[in-house]
């Protein structure tokens, strides 16, 4: 389970992630990634299954299976990374294997997508 300090709550919080964020994509989901001003943040994740994905049971499942494949992965990003993964009607079908190397796939694919950090300065002159 996500503790709660690691969840994004608020409707605001996904759809600026979603608007704003880098995405990556796989066949089972979509990943958006972005690294919010707040640096000492620790990561945050949520996630967006849809009916489309299928009926109540099919979409917890796959809610539950997405949760428990985030938890080791939220620990490498970077601090004030806040993370919506989508799922995708194919993940109704896919077993947990699939769905975490669809998730480490995108998630390489969305931290690749991030500009770089800028170089601090040595100082003012």
């Amino acid at each position: 389970m996500l503790p709660a300090a690691s969840r994004l709550t608020r409707a605001d919080e996904f759809a600026s992630v979603i608007r704003r964020g880098r995405r990556s994509g796989r066949h089972r989901l979509v990943v958006h990634l972005q690294i919010v001003g707040d640096t000492g943040a620790p990561p945050r994740a949520g996630l967006v299954v849809s009916r489309a994905v299928g009926g109540a049971v099919v979409r917890h499942r796959v809610s539950r299976r997405l949760r428990h494949l985030l938890v080791p992965r939220l620990a490498p990003l970077p601090a004030g990374a806040c993370v919506v993964v989508r799922a995708l009607p194919p993940a109704a079908a896919a077993t947990s294997a699939e769905l975490g190397s669809d998730l480490d796939a995108a998630l390489r694919g969305a931290l690749r997508k991030l500009p770089a950090a800028p170089a601090q300065s040595g100082g003012a002159r």
